[in-house]
Protein backbone atom coordinates (compact mmCIF):
# COMPACT_ATOMS: atom_id res chain seq x y z
CA UNK A 1 0.00 0.00 0.00
CA UNK A 2 2.57 2.16 1.10
CA UNK A 3 4.63 1.49 -2.46
CA UNK A 4 1.24 2.72 -4.41
CA UNK A 5 1.08 5.74 -2.06
CA UNK A 6 4.64 6.46 -3.49
CA UNK A 7 3.92 6.23 -6.88
CA UNK A 8 0.72 8.23 -6.84
CA UNK A 9 2.62 10.62 -5.06
CA UNK A 10 5.30 10.53 -7.69
CA UNK A 11 3.20 10.47 -10.85
CA UNK A 12 0.21 12.43 -10.00
CA UNK A 13 1.38 15.78 -12.13
CA UNK A 14 2.16 13.52 -14.77
CA UNK A 15 0.03 14.63 -17.74
CA UNK A 16 0.04 11.52 -19.80
CA UNK A 17 -1.55 9.23 -16.87
CA UNK A 18 -4.56 11.28 -17.90
CA UNK A 19 -4.03 12.32 -21.31
CA UNK A 20 -3.45 8.75 -22.04
CA UNK A 21 -6.44 6.88 -21.11
CA UNK A 22 -8.56 9.81 -21.96
CA UNK A 23 -7.83 9.40 -25.55
CA UNK A 24 -8.44 5.79 -25.81
CA UNK A 25 -11.57 6.08 -24.26
CA UNK A 26 -12.41 8.67 -26.78
CA UNK A 27 -11.02 6.51 -29.77
CA UNK A 28 -13.20 3.62 -28.23
CA UNK A 29 -16.06 5.78 -28.60
CA UNK A 30 -15.83 7.56 -31.66
CA UNK A 31 -14.59 4.42 -33.24
CA UNK A 32 -16.96 1.97 -32.06
CA UNK A 33 -19.63 4.06 -33.74
CA UNK A 34 -17.89 4.25 -36.82
CA UNK A 35 -17.60 -0.12 -37.18
CA UNK A 36 -21.18 -0.29 -35.92
CA UNK A 37 -22.14 1.82 -39.63
CA UNK A 38 -19.28 -0.02 -41.25
CA UNK A 39 -20.75 -3.57 -40.33
CA UNK A 40 -24.82 -2.70 -40.16
CA UNK A 41 -24.88 -3.06 -44.03
CA UNK A 42 -26.95 0.63 -44.06
CA UNK A 43 -23.57 2.63 -44.68
CA UNK A 44 -22.40 6.21 -43.45
CA UNK A 45 -25.14 8.77 -42.79
CA UNK A 46 -25.53 11.17 -45.68
CA UNK A 47 -26.93 14.64 -46.46
CA UNK A 48 -27.62 16.80 -49.68
CA UNK A 49 -24.49 18.68 -48.76
CA UNK A 50 -22.40 15.57 -48.38
CA UNK A 51 -23.23 14.32 -51.96
CA UNK A 52 -22.30 18.14 -53.42
CA UNK A 53 -18.93 17.71 -51.21
CA UNK A 54 -18.19 14.81 -52.93
CA UNK A 55 -19.20 15.43 -56.53
CA UNK A 56 -17.07 18.50 -56.43
CA UNK A 57 -14.33 16.63 -55.37
CA UNK A 58 -14.39 14.22 -57.84
CA UNK A 59 -15.10 17.04 -60.31
CA UNK A 60 -11.67 18.79 -58.69
CA UNK A 61 -9.50 15.83 -59.70
CA UNK A 62 -10.79 15.74 -62.82
CA UNK A 63 -10.62 19.22 -64.36
CA UNK A 64 -8.34 21.10 -61.63
CA UNK A 65 -10.76 24.19 -61.83
CA UNK A 66 -12.31 26.16 -59.35
CA UNK A 67 -14.90 28.22 -60.19
CA UNK A 68 -16.22 31.41 -58.55
CA UNK A 69 -19.48 30.89 -57.27
CA UNK A 70 -19.99 31.58 -53.34
CA UNK A 71 -19.64 27.69 -52.65
CA UNK A 72 -16.20 27.46 -54.95
CA UNK A 73 -14.80 30.14 -52.87
CA UNK A 74 -15.94 30.52 -49.57
CA UNK A 75 -15.87 26.12 -48.92
CA UNK A 76 -12.66 25.87 -50.85
CA UNK A 77 -10.14 25.00 -47.69
CA UNK A 78 -12.23 22.41 -47.13
CA UNK A 79 -12.78 21.03 -51.01
CA UNK A 80 -9.40 20.82 -51.67
CA UNK A 81 -8.75 18.98 -48.31
CA UNK A 82 -11.87 16.47 -49.39
CA UNK A 83 -10.11 16.47 -52.57
CA UNK A 84 -6.60 15.46 -51.72
CA UNK A 85 -7.36 12.65 -49.29
CA UNK A 86 -10.34 11.21 -51.93
CA UNK A 87 -7.04 11.26 -54.55
CA UNK A 88 -4.67 9.44 -51.67
CA UNK A 89 -7.48 6.61 -49.92
CA UNK A 90 -9.64 6.48 -53.09
CA UNK A 91 -12.58 5.72 -50.93
CA UNK A 92 -14.84 7.99 -48.84
CA UNK A 93 -14.86 5.25 -46.05
CA UNK A 94 -11.47 6.11 -45.15
CA UNK A 95 -11.68 9.83 -44.82
CA UNK A 96 -14.58 9.16 -42.70
CA UNK A 97 -12.43 7.12 -40.24
CA UNK A 98 -9.81 9.70 -40.60
CA UNK A 99 -12.22 12.18 -39.46
CA UNK A 100 -13.14 10.14 -36.81
CA UNK A 101 -9.87 9.70 -35.39
CA UNK A 102 -8.96 13.16 -35.83
CA UNK A 103 -12.54 14.25 -33.58
CA UNK A 104 -11.17 11.17 -31.11
CA UNK A 105 -8.15 12.51 -30.68
CA UNK A 106 -8.96 16.37 -30.36
CA UNK A 107 -9.92 15.26 -27.00
CA UNK A 108 -6.53 16.39 -26.02
CA UNK A 109 -6.28 19.72 -27.01
CA UNK A 110 -9.69 19.89 -24.99
CA UNK A 111 -7.42 18.78 -21.91
CA UNK A 112 -4.74 20.90 -22.70
CA UNK A 113 -6.86 24.21 -23.02
CA UNK A 114 -8.98 23.50 -20.10
CA UNK A 115 -5.89 22.66 -18.16
CA UNK A 116 -3.84 26.11 -19.34
CA UNK A 117 -7.17 27.96 -18.51
CA UNK A 118 -9.05 26.64 -15.18
CA UNK A 119 -7.30 23.33 -13.62
CA UNK A 120 -6.29 19.99 -14.04
CA UNK A 121 -9.98 18.72 -12.66
CA UNK A 122 -11.76 20.74 -15.33
CA UNK A 123 -9.53 19.24 -17.89
CA UNK A 124 -10.34 15.96 -16.85
CA UNK A 125 -14.08 16.41 -16.54
CA UNK A 126 -14.01 18.37 -20.08
CA UNK A 127 -12.26 15.41 -21.65
CA UNK A 128 -14.74 13.28 -20.42
CA UNK A 129 -17.91 15.58 -21.23
CA UNK A 130 -16.13 15.80 -25.15
CA UNK A 131 -15.36 11.67 -25.14
CA UNK A 132 -19.08 10.98 -24.83
CA UNK A 133 -20.43 14.24 -27.17
CA UNK A 134 -22.91 12.54 -28.90
CA UNK A 135 -22.65 15.79 -31.59
CA UNK A 136 -18.70 15.03 -31.93
CA UNK A 137 -19.46 11.68 -32.54
CA UNK A 138 -22.18 11.83 -35.13
CA UNK A 139 -20.76 14.38 -37.49
CA UNK A 140 -17.24 12.25 -37.38
CA UNK A 141 -18.97 10.13 -39.47
CA UNK A 142 -20.62 12.92 -42.04
CA UNK A 143 -18.72 13.63 -44.65
CA UNK A 144 -19.18 17.74 -44.04
CA UNK A 145 -17.12 20.23 -43.09
CA UNK A 146 -18.28 20.13 -38.83
CA UNK A 147 -16.20 17.62 -37.48
CA UNK A 148 -12.80 18.73 -39.22
CA UNK A 149 -13.52 22.56 -38.38
CA UNK A 150 -14.08 21.40 -34.58
CA UNK A 151 -10.37 20.00 -34.83
CA UNK A 152 -9.46 22.94 -36.53
CA UNK A 153 -10.65 25.58 -34.11
CA UNK A 154 -9.47 23.30 -31.36
CA UNK A 155 -5.67 23.40 -32.37
CA UNK A 156 -6.19 27.03 -33.56
CA UNK A 157 -7.38 28.31 -29.78
CA UNK A 158 -4.07 25.63 -28.34
CA UNK A 159 -1.84 27.77 -30.16
CA UNK A 160 -3.19 30.51 -29.54
CA UNK A 161 -3.01 30.07 -25.74
CA UNK A 162 0.41 28.35 -25.85
CA UNK A 163 1.78 31.33 -28.15
CA UNK A 164 0.88 33.47 -25.24
CA UNK A 165 2.33 31.31 -22.42
CA UNK A 166 5.24 30.67 -24.17
CA UNK A 167 6.01 32.99 -26.47
CA UNK A 168 7.63 30.35 -29.01
CA UNK A 169 7.49 31.41 -32.59
CA UNK A 170 6.04 27.29 -33.50
CA UNK A 171 3.16 28.54 -31.97
CA UNK A 172 2.42 32.06 -33.71
CA UNK A 173 3.45 30.61 -37.13
CA UNK A 174 0.63 27.75 -36.42
CA UNK A 175 -1.92 30.09 -35.12
CA UNK A 176 -1.63 32.41 -37.80
CA UNK A 177 -1.73 29.12 -40.40
CA UNK A 178 -5.11 27.80 -39.20
CA UNK A 179 -6.26 31.25 -38.36
CA UNK A 180 -5.82 31.78 -42.22
CA UNK A 181 -7.04 28.22 -42.67
CA UNK A 182 -10.11 28.58 -41.13
CA UNK A 183 -11.44 31.44 -43.42
CA UNK A 184 -11.14 29.94 -46.15
CA UNK A 185 -12.47 26.56 -44.91
CA UNK A 186 -16.32 27.40 -44.89
CA UNK A 187 -18.08 30.80 -44.14
CA UNK A 188 -18.56 30.34 -40.21
CA UNK A 189 -15.00 30.31 -39.83
CA UNK A 190 -14.83 33.77 -41.13
CA UNK A 191 -16.79 35.04 -38.02
CA UNK A 192 -14.60 32.14 -35.70
CA UNK A 193 -11.30 33.90 -36.64
CA UNK A 194 -13.04 37.79 -36.65
CA UNK A 195 -14.09 36.99 -32.24
CA UNK A 196 -10.95 34.93 -31.82
CA UNK A 197 -9.15 37.90 -33.07
CA UNK A 198 -10.95 39.84 -30.63
CA UNK A 199 -8.94 38.06 -28.15
CA UNK A 200 -6.04 38.79 -30.20
CA UNK A 201 -6.93 42.63 -29.60
CA UNK A 202 -7.86 42.38 -25.88
CA UNK A 203 -4.20 40.92 -25.18
CA UNK A 204 -2.00 43.31 -27.81
CA UNK A 205 0.34 45.33 -25.65
CA UNK A 206 0.54 48.38 -27.12
CA UNK A 207 4.21 49.07 -26.62
CA UNK A 208 4.87 46.37 -28.71
CA UNK A 209 2.69 46.88 -31.47
CA UNK A 210 4.05 50.71 -31.39
CA UNK A 211 7.46 49.08 -31.43
CA UNK A 212 6.24 46.86 -34.41
CA UNK A 213 4.84 49.73 -36.49
CA UNK A 214 8.05 52.09 -36.41
CA UNK A 215 10.27 48.87 -37.41
CA UNK A 216 8.01 47.40 -40.17
CA UNK A 217 5.22 50.71 -41.19
CA UNK A 218 7.13 50.82 -44.32
CA UNK A 219 6.48 47.37 -44.95
CA UNK A 220 3.09 47.45 -43.68
CA UNK A 221 2.29 50.63 -45.89
CA UNK A 222 3.39 48.82 -48.92
CA UNK A 223 1.41 45.56 -48.30
CA UNK A 224 -1.51 47.67 -47.44
CA UNK A 225 -1.37 49.80 -50.17
CA UNK A 226 -0.19 47.12 -53.02
CA UNK A 227 -3.97 44.94 -51.69
CA UNK A 228 -6.03 47.90 -51.93
CA UNK A 229 -4.42 48.09 -55.51
CA UNK A 230 -5.53 44.42 -56.48
CA UNK A 231 -8.81 44.85 -54.88
CA UNK A 232 -9.43 47.39 -57.37
CA UNK A 233 -8.20 46.22 -60.29
CA UNK A 234 -10.39 42.82 -59.29
CA UNK A 235 -13.57 44.78 -58.78
CA UNK A 236 -13.33 46.79 -61.97
CA UNK A 237 -12.70 43.92 -64.00
CA UNK A 238 -15.55 42.14 -63.03
CA UNK A 239 -13.24 39.33 -62.08
CA UNK A 240 -15.45 38.70 -59.06
CA UNK A 241 -18.84 39.29 -60.42
CA UNK A 242 -20.37 35.30 -60.44
CA UNK A 243 -19.08 35.81 -56.40
CA UNK A 244 -21.04 38.53 -55.62
CA UNK A 245 -24.23 37.70 -57.82
CA UNK A 246 -23.98 34.03 -55.65
CA UNK A 247 -23.76 35.82 -52.55
CA UNK A 248 -26.61 38.48 -53.13
CA UNK A 249 -28.98 35.04 -54.61
CA UNK A 250 -28.26 33.32 -50.98
CA UNK A 251 -28.63 36.22 -48.94
CA UNK A 252 -32.15 36.70 -51.28
CA UNK A 253 -33.10 32.84 -50.32
CA UNK A 254 -32.30 33.17 -46.51
CA UNK A 255 -34.16 36.34 -46.31
CA UNK A 256 -37.33 34.82 -48.25
CA UNK A 257 -37.13 31.57 -47.16
CA UNK A 258 -36.10 31.89 -43.41
CA UNK A 259 -37.00 35.36 -42.25
CA UNK A 260 -40.14 36.37 -43.93
CA UNK A 261 -41.30 32.82 -43.24
CA UNK A 262 -40.25 33.16 -39.11
CA UNK A 263 -38.33 29.54 -39.33
CA UNK A 264 -36.20 29.01 -36.06
CA UNK A 265 -34.92 26.50 -38.20
CA UNK A 266 -33.65 25.71 -41.89
CA UNK A 267 -37.36 24.41 -41.94
CA UNK A 268 -40.83 25.12 -40.38
CA UNK A 269 -41.50 24.05 -37.06
CA UNK A 270 -43.96 24.16 -34.52
CA UNK A 271 -41.95 27.22 -32.95
CA UNK A 272 -41.53 29.31 -35.55
CA UNK A 273 -42.26 33.11 -35.22
CA UNK A 274 -45.26 33.67 -37.55
CA UNK A 275 -45.70 37.33 -38.95
CA UNK A 276 -46.70 39.98 -41.97
CA UNK A 277 -43.22 40.60 -43.28
CA UNK A 278 -42.98 44.24 -45.76
CA UNK A 279 -41.27 43.39 -48.41
CA UNK A 280 -41.27 47.35 -49.68
CA UNK A 281 -37.76 48.39 -51.37
CA UNK A 282 -37.18 51.87 -50.51
CA UNK A 283 -33.80 52.48 -48.97
CA UNK A 284 -30.85 52.56 -51.39
CA UNK A 285 -32.22 50.19 -53.51
CA UNK A 286 -31.33 47.61 -51.65
CA UNK A 287 -33.76 44.76 -51.01
CA UNK A 288 -31.61 43.68 -47.81
CA UNK A 289 -31.66 46.86 -46.14
CA UNK A 290 -34.71 47.66 -46.68
CA UNK A 291 -36.48 44.39 -45.58
CA UNK A 292 -34.04 44.37 -41.83
CA UNK A 293 -35.32 48.26 -41.34
CA UNK A 294 -39.19 47.33 -42.21
CA UNK A 295 -39.18 44.48 -40.03
CA UNK A 296 -36.57 45.18 -37.39
CA UNK A 297 -38.75 44.22 -34.73
CA UNK A 298 -40.08 40.76 -35.70
CA UNK A 299 -36.29 40.06 -36.54
CA UNK A 300 -35.39 40.72 -33.26
CA UNK A 301 -38.31 38.57 -31.83
CA UNK A 302 -36.61 35.73 -34.12
CA UNK A 303 -33.49 36.05 -32.88
CA UNK A 304 -34.44 36.41 -29.29
CA UNK A 305 -36.37 33.09 -30.06
CA UNK A 306 -33.36 31.80 -31.75
CA UNK A 307 -31.37 32.25 -28.78
CA UNK A 308 -33.76 30.18 -26.61
CA UNK A 309 -33.51 27.86 -28.91
CA UNK A 310 -30.02 27.18 -29.15
CA UNK A 311 -30.48 25.00 -25.60
CA UNK A 312 -32.04 22.95 -27.63
CA UNK A 313 -35.53 21.42 -28.39
CA UNK A 314 -36.45 20.52 -24.95
CA UNK A 315 -37.02 24.00 -23.84
CA UNK A 316 -40.27 24.19 -25.56
CA UNK A 317 -41.26 20.90 -24.37
CA UNK A 318 -41.07 21.93 -20.86
CA UNK A 319 -43.91 20.44 -18.33
CA UNK A 320 -43.19 21.08 -14.71
CA UNK A 321 -46.98 19.55 -13.73
CA UNK A 322 -46.22 16.06 -13.17
CA UNK A 323 -43.19 14.41 -11.66
CA UNK A 324 -41.75 13.17 -15.15
CA UNK A 325 -41.66 16.09 -16.35
CA UNK A 326 -39.82 17.51 -13.61
CA UNK A 327 -37.36 14.98 -13.68
CA UNK A 328 -36.90 15.61 -17.38
CA UNK A 329 -36.25 19.12 -16.75
CA UNK A 330 -33.88 18.62 -14.43
CA UNK A 331 -31.91 16.23 -16.60
CA UNK A 332 -31.75 18.71 -19.51
CA UNK A 333 -31.32 22.00 -17.51
CA UNK A 334 -28.57 20.39 -15.33
CA UNK A 335 -26.24 20.92 -18.12
CA UNK A 336 -27.23 24.82 -18.55
CA UNK A 337 -26.75 24.77 -14.88
CA UNK A 338 -22.87 23.76 -14.72
CA UNK A 339 -22.39 25.91 -17.46
CA UNK A 340 -23.54 29.27 -15.68
CA UNK A 341 -21.86 27.70 -12.29
CA UNK A 342 -19.01 27.94 -14.50
CA UNK A 343 -19.37 31.56 -15.69
CA UNK A 344 -20.21 32.61 -12.31
CA UNK A 345 -16.81 31.00 -11.06
CA UNK A 346 -14.67 32.55 -13.82
CA UNK A 347 -15.90 36.05 -12.92
CA UNK A 348 -15.94 35.51 -9.08
CA UNK A 349 -11.82 34.29 -9.43
CA UNK A 350 -10.53 37.09 -12.07
CA UNK A 351 -10.29 34.72 -14.58
CA UNK A 352 -12.14 36.48 -17.25
CA UNK A 353 -9.76 37.89 -19.34
CA UNK A 354 -7.94 34.52 -19.45
CA UNK A 355 -10.99 32.63 -20.52
CA UNK A 356 -12.19 35.23 -22.97
CA UNK A 357 -11.54 33.10 -25.97
CA UNK A 358 -13.99 30.94 -24.84
CA UNK A 359 -16.80 33.10 -24.71
CA UNK A 360 -15.39 34.24 -27.83
CA UNK A 361 -15.53 30.81 -29.91
CA UNK A 362 -19.09 29.95 -28.24
CA UNK A 363 -20.10 33.52 -29.30
CA UNK A 364 -19.16 32.72 -32.75
CA UNK A 365 -21.31 29.75 -33.35
CA UNK A 366 -23.90 31.52 -31.83
CA UNK A 367 -24.16 34.29 -33.70
CA UNK A 368 -23.71 32.50 -37.16
CA UNK A 369 -26.52 30.19 -35.94
CA UNK A 370 -28.57 33.44 -34.74
CA UNK A 371 -28.16 35.62 -37.98
CA UNK A 372 -29.15 33.19 -40.65
CA UNK A 373 -30.63 29.87 -39.12
CA UNK A 374 -30.00 26.89 -36.75
CA UNK A 375 -29.99 23.48 -38.38
CA UNK A 376 -32.68 21.15 -37.61
CA UNK A 377 -29.97 18.67 -36.41
CA UNK A 378 -28.12 21.52 -34.37
CA UNK A 379 -25.10 21.19 -36.94
CA UNK A 380 -23.93 24.48 -36.86
CA UNK A 381 -24.02 24.95 -32.55
CA UNK A 382 -21.20 21.73 -33.23
CA UNK A 383 -17.99 24.26 -33.17
CA UNK A 384 -18.86 25.59 -29.45
CA UNK A 385 -19.59 21.98 -27.81
CA UNK A 386 -16.27 21.66 -26.64
CA UNK A 387 -15.61 25.32 -25.55
CA UNK A 388 -19.04 25.05 -23.60
CA UNK A 389 -17.66 21.56 -22.66
CA UNK A 390 -14.89 23.39 -20.77
CA UNK A 391 -16.85 26.14 -19.36
CA UNK A 392 -19.55 23.71 -17.62
CA UNK A 393 -16.72 21.50 -16.69
CA UNK A 394 -15.53 23.86 -14.81
CA UNK A 395 -18.41 24.58 -13.04
CA UNK A 396 -18.68 20.99 -12.43
CA UNK A 397 -15.49 21.16 -10.28
CA UNK A 398 -16.60 24.10 -8.23
CA UNK A 399 -19.40 21.92 -7.44
CA UNK A 400 -17.93 19.11 -6.76
CA UNK A 401 -15.89 20.92 -4.54
CA UNK A 402 -18.02 22.93 -3.00
CA UNK A 403 -20.03 19.80 -2.04
CA UNK A 404 -16.67 18.34 -0.52
CA UNK A 405 -16.37 21.38 1.73
CA UNK A 406 -19.69 21.54 2.50
CA UNK A 407 -19.79 17.70 3.64
CA UNK A 408 -16.46 17.93 5.63
CA UNK A 409 -18.16 20.71 7.77
CA UNK A 410 -21.35 19.05 8.65
CA UNK A 411 -19.60 15.44 9.41
CA UNK A 412 -17.48 17.04 11.35
CA UNK A 413 -20.44 18.16 13.76
CA UNK A 414 -22.23 14.52 13.75
CA UNK A 415 -23.00 13.17 17.27
CA UNK A 416 -21.32 10.79 17.04
CA UNK A 417 -17.99 12.55 15.84
CA UNK A 418 -18.13 14.87 19.39
CA UNK A 419 -17.66 11.42 21.12
CA UNK A 420 -21.33 12.35 22.95
CA UNK A 421 -22.78 9.05 21.84
CA UNK A 422 -20.66 5.52 21.37
CA UNK A 423 -21.26 2.84 18.45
Amino acid sequence: MSQLHYIYHKYKHVDLIYILPLALLSLWVRLRYFFYLLSSGKGFPQSDDTQWYLDYAYSLMEHFKVGLDMNDILYIGYNVLLTVMLAVFKDPVAVIFIQAVTAALSVILVYKISQMIFNRTTAIIASLFYAYSWDITLWSVYILTDSFFISLQLLSVYCLLKMYASNKNVYKIIFIATALYMLVFRPAGIITVSFVMIYVLINLNKQTIMGFVRKYGLILGSVFLAAVLVAMVVFTGNKLDPLMVSLQFNAKKVLYNIYATGWLFDRASPFDHKYRPNYTIDIGNSLIISFIVHNWDNILILYGKRIVALLGRWVFYVDLTTVRGIVKFAWNAFPVVMFLTGLFYTIRNGLSRKASILWLTILASCVFCVIFFIDGMYRYRAPGLPFIAIVAAYGGDRIIKGAIVVTKKYVGKLLWNKQKYSL
